[in-house]
């Protein structure tokens, strides 16, 4: 299965970002309101400087108190970002992120970010995919097919 195939799945194709001028108060209000946990940061091209997650906000309030809520994302925004693209497979993906300890990736094509995956979409794609295989296999045994 490849990263085109999870990222077709979803319901929403938006990729949620922010600027690396926002304050962590306002990418925590929109985190919330979006019912999500991360948020890709872009440059003033439109291209992909970092990710802030709701963990990395966490971890600067638990520093700093919630003083920190003034300072912009890019004070604790993650620089060097893991990406993808269409073509690579789920499995690679969630090594990647397994080992990495991160549950978002971005989806590149070129410079621009054409969708935004998480773990939790690798790991109910390659649930599906089993479930499907299971349901092939006990077909085939039903059938006499061998």
């Amino acid at each position: 299965m490849k990263v085109k195939q999870i990222s077709e799945r979803k319901a929403h194709h938006d990729v949620a970002s922010t600027t690396v001028n926002t304050s962590l108060a306002d990418v925590a209000t929109k985190l919330g309101k979006m019912k999500i946990g991360c948020l890709v940061v872009l440059d003033s091209d439109g291209k992909l400087t970092g990710i802030i997650s709701e963990r990395d906000i966490v971890r600067a309030v638990g520093v700093k108190g919630s003083a920190c809520l003034d300072q912009t994302a890019s004070s604790v925004m993650t620089r060097d970002v893991m990406t993808c693209t269409a073509d690579d497979s789920a499995d690679s993906i969630l090594s990647r992120m397994s080992n990495g300890r991160f549950r978002h990736m971005p989806v590149m094509e070129g410079d621009k970010v054409i969708a935004l995956i998480s773990i939790g979409d690798v790991v109910k794609a390659k649930i599906e995919e089993l479930l499907q295989d299971n349901e092939a296999m006990e077909t085939m045994i039903r059938s006499g097919v061998a």
